[in-house]
């Protein structure tokens, strides 16, 4: 599948990695996989990171950027939020 999203430019300006390629991803507690797209791929790395950062640092900026990236991934696959984030 080609990507067609765009990744937000907030995402590359706070350090953000785009991927080449996307791949399947599988929920550790539910063990549902779903197909992402390079983009969601992306996305979805990062907010698993900013997950992890945001609450641990309470650092304000990466808040913010954490609930921007998860309000991206449900807009643009509302399937996979439901298997992987919700």
């Amino acid at each position: 599948m080609k990507n067609t999203q765009e990744l937000p430019k907030w995402f590359t300006n706070s350090g953000g990695i785009c991927y080449k390629k996307g791949d399947k991803v599988t929920n550790y507690l539910s063990n549902q996989s779903i197909d992402l797209t390079e983009a969601e791929l992306s996305m979805y790395d990062y907010i698993k990171g900013a997950e992890l950062i945001a609450y641990q640092s309470n650092n304000k900026e990466i808040q913010k950027n954490f609930n921007k990236a998860v309000s991206w991934f449900r807009k643009n696959n509302p399937e996979a939020y439901m298997v992987l984030l919700d």
